[in-house]
Parts: structure tokens; C-alpha cells; sequence
């Protein structure tokens, strides 16, 4: 394992990274160390011109890995920000138990002023989050709702548990199919 915690990180971004950019690292790289043998056997020839030939098609070519590995990193940050913004972010509204997304971004920013100019972003990642939220909180009354209806309807089969269900909570009717899955699921459950 390298020492270098620079060389370790790259990597892992490397690892990480999709994989266009780490087969448009490859060539570059090759091509690389080709030079690195051009110019080696032009310095055993003594050759002056193709000495300078090959260093200046050398720094090109070390100008171009250094421009791949540049993008790889800038491509793992993003995705990382984002990642570790929406975890953040998370953990921040479960804490606060906040409606209000103005709010939210504002005190997130005052906890947090490393993402204050990305308020865009935080913006964004927070009205994702409590999208999230609700249809995770829709999901589970949901699933109460029909845990209660089903112990009642023990005997009616599944069509009939749904078109009772969705004529007593009309809300849920663009759900037919979710919910029909679950009555089906929870039967089977329950049966066990």
C-alpha cells in the first residue's frame, strides 16, 4: 500500500471514478511512459534533435495525464459534495423537524458555513431530501392504514380490500398498483 496519502487518494478516486475516465487515463499514461523510453534511447543515441523532439512530445504527453488526473479529481469531489451534502442535510432536518425550506437553508448555512457559497446547492439537496421525507411519511400511513383495514377485512380477497380501501381514502387512488402489491404482500404475511 503507498505511504503517500496523496497517491492513496488518487486511487481510491481513481477506483471510484466512471469508467470512460479511467480508460481515458490509460492511454495517456502508456503513452507516457513510451516517451520515457524515446527519450531514453535519443539520450544513448545522442541525438540532439530527436532528443528535443521526444522531450517536448514528453511534456505533452505528461500535460495530458496531469489534465485526466485533474478531471478525475474534480469528478470525485462533485459527487462526493453531493453525497455528504445530502447526508448532512438529512441528519439536519430529522434534527430540527423544519417545514419551512428557507428556513432550513439558512440554518444549515449558519451550522454549516463551509456550504455557504453553495446555497444553490443546499437549496436544491434540501427540497430533495424533504421530498424524500413526505413520501417516506406518506409510505408509512400507508402502511398503517392498511395493517388496520386488513385486520378487519380478514376474510374479503384482495380486489375487494382494494376497492373498499381506496373508496374510503380516495388520496391514495393514484396508488392502486403500490397498494394492491402491499394488501398482497401483507396477506401473505399475515397467512405465515
Amino acid at each position: 500500500m503507498p505511504r503517500s496519502r496523496r497517491i492513496r487518494n488518487f486511487i481510491q478516486e481513481y477506483a471510484e471514478s466512471p469508467t470512460i475516465q479511467k480508460m481515458s487515463f490509460i492511454p495517456s499514461f502508456f503513452i507516457l511512459l513510451l516517451e520515457f523510453i524515446l527519450i531514453k534511447h535519443a539520450v544513448e543515441l545522442g541525438e540532439t534533435f530527436l532528443i528535443v523532439v521526444t522531450s517536448i512530445l514528453l511534456i505533452i504527453s505528461l500535460v495530458e495525464t496531469i489534465l485526466v488526473s485533474i478531471e478525475i479529481h474534480r469528478h470525485y469531489v462533485n459527487s462526493n459534495f453531493d453525497r455528504i451534502l445530502t447526508i448532512k442535510l438529512d441528519d439536519f432536518i430529522t434534527e430540527e423537524k423544519q417545514e419551512n425550506v428557507k428556513k432550513i437553508v439558512e440554518e444549515f448555512i449558519n451550522k454549516h458555513p463551509e456550504y455557504g457559497n453553495h446555497r444553490n446547492k443546499v437549496y436544491h439537496t434540501t427540497c430533495q431530501v424533504l421530498q424524500t421525507h413526505k413520501e417516506e411519511k406518506i409510505e408509512q400511513d400507508l402502511i398503517e392504514k392498511l395493517e388496520k383495514f386488513i385486520d378487519k377485512n380478514k376474510k374479503k380477497n384482495v380486489d375487494e380490500i382494494l376497492r373498499v380501501f381506496i373508496k374510503k381514502n380516495p388520496k391514495y387512488k393514484k396508488f392502486k398498483d403500490e397498494i394492491y402489491r402491499k394488501i398482497c404482500f401483507m396477506k401473505s404475511k399475515n397467512k405465515q
